[in-house]
């Protein structure tokens, strides 16, 4: 320990001084939790963990109907203890950041009135039971109809392709002309 009660020169009250330590935090002794305290924190935790999306209200009220008797604060505190919060987006996330490039939107006054006129691609992921799958696939626009699908394991340009390749020939890739990698947008020619 960096503090010596018996130290033939020094004081403890020099010991903390020299080290930038208040006296009070050298004597500070902490409070451990109740097992009460333990079995609602658990029990706090398995929630949080069925249903990421509950902040500490939720957890709250969920926590009265299944019959604790606690208040809205001391759940709050054990929240905030915990350290979780919940997965729902923030305030002002959508808003672009002064390096932001806006990319026009290709499809503006064009009027999408019948099938195989409008196809675009899409990338997504599939959570299972251990870890999760990309599905990509390509959507007529008019109809909403999935003209081809591919799942993998790995996020590759391969399946991508695949399901493109799978697709029916009438598409037509329309590039702009400052491209963003991550959107494809096919117009039927």
């Amino acid at each position: 320990m960096l503090i010596e009660l018996d130290h033939p020169t020094l004081s403890v009250e020099a010991q903390c001084e020299a080290l930038g330590l208040s006296r009070s935090s050298y004597y500070y002794i902490p409070i451990l939790e109740s097992e009460e305290t333990l079995i609602l924190m658990r029990r706090m935790e398995e929630m949080h963990y069925e249903q990421p999306e509950y902040g500490y209200r939720k957890i709250y009220a969920n926590l009265r109907r299944k019959g604790f008797n606690v208040s809205e604060k001391r759940i709050e505190r054990l929240w905030s203890k915990l350290g979780f919060l919940s997965m729902l987006p923030r305030r002002n996330l959508s808003k672009p950041t002064a390096s932001h490039l806006h990319y026009p939107y290709l499809l503006d006054g064009l009027w999408i009135g019948t099938p195989n006129q409008v196809f675009s691609t899409d990338i997504t992921f599939l959570p299972m039971a251990n870890g999760f799958v990309y599905l990509t696939t390509v959507t007529d626009w008019f109809s909403r109809f999935i003209l081809s699908r591919e799942l993998s394991n790995t996020m590759t340009v391969d399946f991508c392709s695949v399901a493109l390749e799978k697709a029916p020939p009438t598409l037509t890739l329309c590039v702009p002309k400052k491209p963003n990698p991550l959107t494809f947008i096919f117009l039927w020619l």
